[in-house]
């Protein structure tokens, strides 16, 4: 069992399972948390939608703290939700919307300059999400997990898993976290992303 603890003072403690043989061959990482958090039963496969968050590896944001993101308070936020309900975080090594450290770090430079994230991932020479979830398929299959609910706000997410054969039963909101520093990051996701996000804004409020 792996120790999990915020600096909010939020602590609980997960089960970590690894992976052989995925088809990017990068160690991602799954969290079994609340009552997933018991050893698998091998060969067994459950019916009942399994509560489950595809977390996309976000140092600046998970690790130091950026508030530019939103990706560590969505990563407090899961882990607490799946350790009540039960169910797993998968941590997949995609940073930068699959672009990868370095080059999200000079994407943050061409933010500075004006362009929103999509914008700068392209100029870069990259797709605006270049994230693949055939590795979070494959890990989800190899925990017997069939059909999930998905913590997700981004509808890439769930229509990707459907096209690999996890179905997808629902998906479930994750909150808004929302600050002066990542509006207009937030604001960018939901149009050009089509997240799911209820968004205030200068006093103006609007879901997109």
């Amino acid at each position: 069992m792996v120790p999990l603890a915020f600096s909010d003072g939020f602590e609980t403690s997960a089960r970590a399972f690894t992976f052989d043989g995925l088809v990017d061959g990068l160690e991602h990482v799954a969290l079994g948390l609340g009552d997933r958090a018991r050893p698998l039963d091998q060969g067994s496969h459950s019916a009942v939608p399994t509560l489950t968050r595809l977390h996309s590896e976000c140092l600046t944001g998970d690790v130091f703290g950026s508030q530019r993101c939103d990706c560590g308070p969505q990563l407090r936020e899961a882990v607490e939700r799946l350790d009540a309900a039960g169910g797993f975080l998968l941590y997949l090594r995609q940073e930068g919307r699959g672009i990868g450290l370095y080059a999200k770090l000079d994407a943050y430079v061409l933010q500075d300059g004006g362009l929103d994230t999509y914008e700068a991932n392209q100029a870069l020479g990259y797709a605006a999400d270049e994230r693949d979830y055939t590795v979070a398929a494959q890990m989800l299959g190899a925990l017997g997990v069939e059909r999930v609910s998905l913590l997700s706000n981004n509808p890439d997410k769930a229509d990707q898993l459907h096209r690999l054969g996890i179905t997808v039963a629902r998906r479930v909101p994750t909150g808004v976290h929302l600050s002066d520093a990542n509006a207009q990051y937030l604001a960018t996701k939901a149009v050009r992303g089509a997240h799911a996000l209820d968004l205030t804004i200068d006093g103006r409020r609007g879901t997109a």
